[in-house]
């Protein structure tokens, strides 16, 4: 466990980056990175000796508090309501990782278990999601929550020179639409 100064260092480095990241991408100088952050560039380098563990770790950090919000979500609205909610939270989350994409499928070693971290974290919560859903008659049964996640992935993904967030999430919320179609016939 890292020293107290040294773990807010890597909270301000990581909040940063994150910021950075969806300003100018995955490739920014690290200097804006650490100047954000008000540490050195010798302190991000002691942290994140590489840029991809900068980036692995800010989308690491990314994964786990977009499957926080599930419980939270699941817990303050009805089943139906939740899953939608968590879905737009997710299309956020996909939406500001400019240039992420291309980092984590560029063939990078250090990116190699980033997508099984994320389908091991985001895919049983938002089955549980889907699950309770299904269960309430929100939407229809035998969503497969991989399948849903990469569909919103796409979905959220703007086109090269736009950067139209609300027209991700009204794609979103026809995909939701979709998934009730049928929902209460069974």
């Amino acid at each position: 466990m890292p020293r107290v100064d040294a773990q807010r260092n890597i909270d301000a480095l990581l909040e940063a980056a994150k910021h950075e990241f969806a300003v100018s991408g995955v490739d920014v100088n690290v200097r804006a990175i650490a100047a954000r952050a008000g540490v050195g560039t010798a302190t991000l380098y002691r942290h994140f000796p590489l840029r991809s563990d900068l980036v692995a770790a800010v989308f690491r950090r990314e994964v786990d508090a977009c499957v926080a919000e599930a419980p939270r979500l699941a817990a303050g609205h009805d089943a139906g309501e939740a899953l939608e909610l968590w879905l737009q939270r997710y299309t956020e989350f996909v939406a500001t990782k400019r240039g992420l994409a291309a980092a984590l499928h560029s063939g990078d070693p250090a990116f190699d278990g980033l997508r099984a971290y994320f389908e091991d974290s985001a895919g049983p919560a938002l089955r549980t999601l889907l699950d309770t859903a299904a269960a309430a008659g929100s939407v229809r049964a035998g969503v497969d929550p991989i399948d849903l996640l990469g569909a919103v992935s796409n979905l959220s993904v703007s086109s090269p020179g736009t950067e139209d967030a609300a027209r991700a999430h009204r794609m979103v919320s026809l995909l939701v639409d979709g998934l009730r179609y049928g929902a209460g016939s069974r």
